[in-house]
């Protein structure tokens, strides 16, 4: 065995999140330098860094639609026809995690009601939804999408409606079209267990980026609203989640939580992209031994419904615009604004800028007007750094938690 073969071995014998922390350790170092003291060689190996970190999430996002795409389908066409009690039960799951988290927010917003500074905000440029009906339209389009346009653009919706199609269309093909496919899942997942070996790369190059472009003085001035929003999502990922798990299971929920928090949601924040944790979480399914027929279809399905973080940020950031503006909404209005959040969430993945451009259809339920709504907004990206992270880091990691939960549920084997 060569030196490098050796090396190698050494380095995939070493475990991945403790190669990650040390990644993000010595990207925040690097970022921090680089901020400071600039410098040729600093700035260039700054940017070599990003290059990395760039280059790990498009990795991922680029495996993700044809991983999700080959593993369902042969997922059906070559065994009994998917967990139906299971998906029925993943999305009911799906649904109250996500109207919960969004009764957090509200809640968080009347404990702790929060004012921004929308003046010297330039208001975002991007187009918000006029309604809910357009947010729902939107997503049931997805559905019909061409499939090589739904792979190449990493819908996910069309992804598993046509996987699903050709998969039940394929049941009665020959057993050797059946093997090809099979053994094309098998290279895929080889694929995405070596891009994941690569994590701690692609972190330290994300980190690094991020300490460097950002710092902390530009969210000094938005500290409470950061400080509110992070504190009920983590309130969502270590009290609402486990409830849901100890209800359901009767179990301790926390080594199930921790671990899902641990392995798909400390990727997931640095990625900032649930569409490419989507190969982290199949990968942590299968750690955890898992049905398959349920967890090909759900982790897909939870990277674009599954939305609890985002549900918190529409309707804690909606709750500020309408504090700022001295409006203070009855008991039936904030009801009511957790009904829209959750489904606007279902809808934030397929829209430019995540959930942040569903605050203005909330903000209407006020009568805010849309200008100060997309400053707003604009705010919002601000605080992305925090926001968008923690926000995704829960979203996905949720996916995982509630696909456990109904696969230990319906097949207590598991």
């Amino acid at each position: 065995m060569t030196y490098m073969q050796k090396l190698i071995a050494n380095y995939k014998d070493k475990n991945l999140i403790l190669k990650i922390l040390v990644g993000m350790f010595l990207g925040a170092i690097l970022g921090i330098l680089t901020q400071k003291f600039g410098g040729g060689f600093l700035n260039g190996f700054a940017g070599f860094a990003e290059i990395l970190g760039n280059l790990f999430v498009g990795a991922l996002k680029a495996v993700a639609p044809v991983l999700v795409f080959i593993l369902i389908l042969s997922s059906i066409m070559t065994k009994k026809l998917g967990n139906a009690t299971g998906i029925k039960y993943i999305i009911t799951l799906y649904i109250v995690g996500t109207f919960l988290a969004a009764c957090v927010g509200v809640a968080f917003s009347f404990l702790f009601p929060t004012t921004l500074s929308i003046n010297d905000v330039v208001a975002a440029d991007k187009t918000a939804p006029v309604n809910i009906l357009v947010v729902l339209k939107d997503l049931f389009f997805k559905i019909v999408d061409n499939p090589l346009h739904a792979i190449s653009s990493g819908n996910f919706m069309g992804i598993l409606a046509w996987a699903v199609g050709f998969g039940i269309a394929l049941r009665f093909c020959t057993n050797e079209t059946k093997k090809v496919f099979v053994d094309l899942s098998e290279a895929t997942t080889k694929i995405v267990q070596f891009i994941i070996q690569l994590a701690p790369f692609g972190i330290f190059g994300l980190v690094c980026t991020s300490v460097y472009n950002t710092g902390l003085s530009t969210l000094a001035g938005y500290l409470r609203i950061v400080i509110v929003l992070v504190v009920a999502m983590a309130f969502v990922a270590l009290v609402i989640n486990p409830l849901i798990v100890f209800v359901t299971l009767r179990k301790n929920p926390y080594p199930l939580v921790f671990t899902c928090l641990k392995e798909s949601g400390l990727t997931a924040f640095f990625t900032r992209s649930s569409a490419a944790n989507i190969p982290v979480n199949l990968n942590l399914c299968r750690k955890l031994k898992l049905d398959e027929e349920l967890y090909s279809i759900s982790i897909p399905l939870g990277a674009t419904i599954n939305m609890a973080g985002a549900a918190v940020v529409i309707s804690i950031m909606a709750l500020a615009a309408a504090n700022t503006l001295g409006i203070r909404p009855d008991f039936g209005t904030a009801l009511l604004l957790c009904v829209i959040s959750a489904i606007g969430a279902c809808g934030a993945s397929g829209v430019a800028g995540g959930s942040l451009l569903l605050i203005p259809l909330a903000c209407s339920l006020f009568n805010i007007q849309n200008d100060v709504a997309m400053q707003v907004v604009a705010i919002g990206f601000i605080i992305g750094v925090i926001q968008d992270s923690v926000e995704t880091a829960i979203n996905s990691s949720t996916d995982v938690v509630f696909t456990a939960v109904a696969s230990h549920k319906t097949n207590p084997k598991n």
